[in-house]
């Protein structure tokens, strides 16, 4: 499953633009293995003194922004596995800033903080490949939109392509 398969009628307008960000290379799969390993390989280039710095004032730290990513990912993860399990419970949206402003993550490591990522895309990986077709294309409402488990699978690679290139623009 690659990211043309998806029918925009699978996911709210807002996340065109994470998806737009993946690759048609790749199966949603072979993407959220690859695209981990190029984000740690990526972070592990970034001078010690960077992790810590805000390019703005009210701007999260890299190590935030890594914070954030691990929990946008539980929370796709979690969304999907309702989904998948036609589970039409509305679910509500979630306010990052807040979620960002409540952690420690500033006085984490680095490689704490990507080791946790890499156990949460593992996770997140085995979630998705146990789903059937069928259950891929299963969707439910989410912060008031409709979104699909592979529309999930593709946005979670799609939103950390985003932050990728934030950190590159504005960061280094």
């Amino acid at each position: 499953m690659k990211p043309s398969h998806l029918n925009p009628n699978e996911y709210a307008p807002y996340y065109g633009t994470y998806i737009a960000q993946v690759s048609e290379e790749y199966t949603m799969i072979e993407e959220l293995e690859i695209s981990l390993h190029r984000l740690i390989k990526f972070v592990q280039n970034i001078p010690m003194d960077k992790f810590d710095y805000r390019y703005a004032e009210g701007k999260w730290t890299i190590k935030e922004l890594l914070q954030h990513l691990i929990d946008t990912e539980r929370i796709f993860a979690y969304r999907a596995l309702r989904f998948a399990r036609n589970d039409k419970t509305e679910l509500p949206g979630f306010d990052e800033n807040q979620y960002v402003e409540a952690t420690n993550a500033t006085k984490r490591s680095i490689q704490d903080l990507l080791t946790e990522l890499a156990v949460v895309r593992q996770a997140t990986l085995s979630l998705f490949k146990s789903f059937s077709e069928e259950e891929l294309l299963r969707s439910g409402i989410a912060s008031n939109n409709p979104m699909s488990v592979r529309a999930l699978g593709i946005v979670t690679i799609g939103h950390q392509n985003h932050h990728q290139r934030i950190f590159e623009e504005r960061y280094l």
